[in-house]
């Protein structure tokens, strides 16, 4: 007996070259994705080493020494309470990029069930789930976060929580979208007339095949929810003190630009730098995990 996995299997269809070049090789012939990729890593690696790398402590001031420009023993310099800044802004990039990475995984895991049945089982519940989502999407997502706070009050947990819930639509429309083409192709059908149930098929053909603009657009979201978390810190919404964060150092910081530049630009660059590398990374991803740009890429390196 042939089992539903086996007809499926061989209705997919195959690669006839047989010696396609994997994603993650073509990845790292992309030179700007992959220096986007080791500012990340340098990233993530600061903000779980920042206690051992910050040669201060957060909160330990030094009043005599207030509003220092950079040096050797300060190297971003001091802020108006004495406190060494290069310190605030390592630690807080461990606060910026654990809000960002779970806001954005509660927002990936609801949006992508939403889209996946949504776009499997159509009809009545595609009507609702979507009609939802629209609802949703007609709030600016800044402002749909500000009321999530306005209700549940501020600080870091609602913060993650407002962030999730406004990304969980740009999730679930993505994933419909892969899902309504995917839906109809012949291993799906193939597995459906032997029997094979929903959730089976959801976990084991539609999942792995909406997998790429998936993961496109957690990267995508992952820059955004960063710059959404400094702007509901910056706001007092977000972070509160003493904890440092990147919005809420340069919330701080407003009143002394013109005394003191560094208050604002180290935090500054810090978001530039995280978002900036998260597209880069974003864009490079999208190029190989798309079957277009993916043929593009090929044909240039076989010439090559």
């Amino acid at each position: 007996m042939t089992s539903p996995d086996t007809v499926a299997m061989a209705t997919m269809p195959r690669d006839s070259s047989g010696k396609r070049s994997t994603a993650f090789s073509l990845f790292l012939h992309n030179k700007v994705s992959v220096t986007g990729a080791v500012v990340l890593l340098i990233m993530v690696l600061s903000a779980l080493l920042g206690p051992v790398l910050a040669p201060f402590g957060i909160n330990d001031t030094d009043v005599a020494n207030a509003l220092k420009p950079p040096s050797s023993s300060h190297w971003f310099g001091t802020d108006d309470l004495g406190r060494d800044v290069f310190s605030r802004v390592i630690i807080a990039a461990q606060v910026s990029l654990q809000v960002a990475l779970v806001s954005v995984t509660i927002a990936l895991l609801v949006g992508v069930i939403v889209g996946m049945v949504s776009g499997y089982v159509g009809g009545w519940v595609d009507s609702v789930f979507m009609r939802i989502v629209d609802v949703m999407f007609a709030f600016p997502m800044l402002i749909l976060a500000l009321a999530i706070v306005a209700v549940l009050g501020p600080g870091v947990t609602t913060a993650t929580i407002a962030i999730g819930v406004v990304y969980i639509p740009i999730f679930a429309r993505v994933t419909r979208a892969s899902t309504l083409g995917i839906r109809s192709e012949p291993f799906v059908r193939a597995s459906q007339t032997m029997g094979t149930g929903n959730l089976r098929i959801l976990r084991t053909h539609i999942l792995p095949n909406v997998s790429g603009p998936i993961i496109v657009q957690t990267s995508l979201s992952l820059a955004f929810a960063i710059l959404s978390e400094a702007a509901l810190s910056f706001l007092g919404l977000g972070v509160q003190p003493p904890q440092p964060s990147w919005g809420r150092m340069l919330f701080e910081a407003q009143g002394l630009m013109g005394t003191a530049w560094w208050l604002g630009v180290f935090p500054g660059v810090a978001i530039f730098i995280t978002v900036l590398a998260f597209n880069l990374v974003g864009d490079g991803l999208r190029d190989v995990l798309d079957p277009q740009q993916r043929s593009v890429i090929e044909s240039r390196s076989s010439r090559r």
